[in-house]
């Protein structure tokens, strides 16, 4: 192992207060850092740097840490322009579009599935998300969600069993046989493989019982409960998840009071996905009301082929500042370790000593840039896992 130093940085976020101002992001000014192996040995000015094997220039650039995506869906066969062109032109988003994808999912080779897969995971990469969640949940039978969760596996820890997307069409006139399955036979062909199980608690999909037999019987398995909770309407999802100790409830674009007492004095987080309201025309979920109450806030893409197909986390930190009333600095936090504290690690999300060496660094001495200049490629270079690959 080498020990790289990184310095001239012109602004560093730590999202460690112990090691930078006191506020949420732990900035550093002229500062400097240095990773040994894949962890963070090192950070501080950069005038008290200690010596390295190497040195990388950062040429008055911002460094961040690597962004944290907690939710895609990027085990899928097919495309969905045509459904996007409809709603764009006045078609409503609804929950059964997913069909289409199952259709395709299924028919798809695992090579063909896992080629997708990395093409996007490349893509993400280039634009700063060094750490990713992805589901299944567009299979919807034992061996498909089976093979999508062993694919994912090959290229994340944070594999999430969703065989409860939608009802199967194959079990269309019977739910309740679809979720014995799901809770059954299916959950024990996928658990082995997955850290996460998930369901999709929405009109059109679950409801708050059906629900609350998949994740108990997850959890039953060892899996962490997560939930798709009140992106279409008011429902019990948020409460459920809550209730049950869930990692994090996830869109959360339309809630209640209780809701928001619930999130903000429970250990779920809140995790927001601005590209679905954004490719949906749908209501954009209110950060200001959450993070005032105090509530835990993530960020990220909800990539999909369906509702929000992108991998861009600086494009959703730039919505989130435009239209969530979120501040840049809130915003930024939340892309990274709030998406950590949404898959409950403290190994990432931050560049402090002892975290993972998961680096970003911008063409702009400041973070603000990600929302002051949205739209615009602002990622220079990426180091994962300690190892620069951009």
């Amino acid at each position: 192992m080498t020990s790289t130093l990184i310095t001239n940085i012109a602004t560093l976020v730590t999202n460690d207060p112990a090691h930078g101002d006191g506020a949420p992001l732990g900035l550093i000014e002229s500062a400097a850092l240095v990773i040994d192996g894949d962890r963070v040995v090192w950070t501080g000015r950069a005038q008290d740097a200690p010596a390295a094997d190497t040195v990388h220039d950062a040429a008055g650039r911002a460094a961040i840490p690597g962004f944290v995506d907690s939710h895609s869906h990027l085990l899928f066969g097919g495309d969905r322009t045509a459904e996007f062109n409809a709603r764009m032109s006045g078609r409503p988003y609804e929950a059964g579009g997913i069909r289409t994808t199952v259709a395709a999912t299924r028919a798809a080779s695992d090579a063909a599935l896992e080629a997708n897969l990395v093409r996007y995971l490349d893509e993400a990469l280039r634009q700063g998300t060094t750490t990713f969640e992805t589901k299944s949940g567009y299979g919807l039978t034992v061996h498909d969600e089976a093979r999508a969760l062993e694919i994912a596996a090959r290229h994340t820890d944070e594999v999430t069993y969703l065989g409860a997307h939608i009802v199967s069409p194959d079990y269309a006139d019977d739910p309740a046989a679809y979720v014995e399955l799901v809770t059954g036979e299916m959950l024990d062909a996928c658990a082995p493989h997955a850290r996460w199980v998930d369901v999709f608690c929405e009109r059109g999909a679950f409801d708050g019982d059906q629900a609350r037999a998949v994740l108990t019987a997850g959890k039953a398995k060892g899996l962490i409960p997560r939930v798709h909770a009140n992106q279409l309407g008011h429902g019990p999802g948020v409460l459920l998840a809550v209730e049950l100790e869930a990692a994090s409830a996830d869109h959360c674009t339309h809630l209640t009071d209780a809701d928001v007492d619930a999130l903000a004095n429970g250990s779920t987080v809140a995790t927001l996905l601005p590209g679905a309201e954004f490719s949906t025309r749908a209501p954009w979920p209110d950060a200001r009301r959450l993070l005032d109450a105090g509530a835990t806030v993530a960020l990220s893409t909800d990539c999909n082929p369906g509702s929000s197909f992108t991998s861009s986390m600086p494009f959703c930190v730039a919505l989130a500042v435009r239209d969530m009333g979120m501040t840049p600095d809130e915003a930024v936090w939340a892309a990274t370790a709030g998406g950590a504290a949404a898959l409950r690690r403290t190994d990432i999300g931050r560049i402090a000593p002892g975290a993972r060496a998961d680096i970003v660094l911008l063409d702009a001495p400041s973070p603000v840039h990600l929302a002051y200049r949205p739209g615009v490629p602002l990622v220079s270079d990426v180091w994962r896992h300690g190892r620069k690959c951009r």
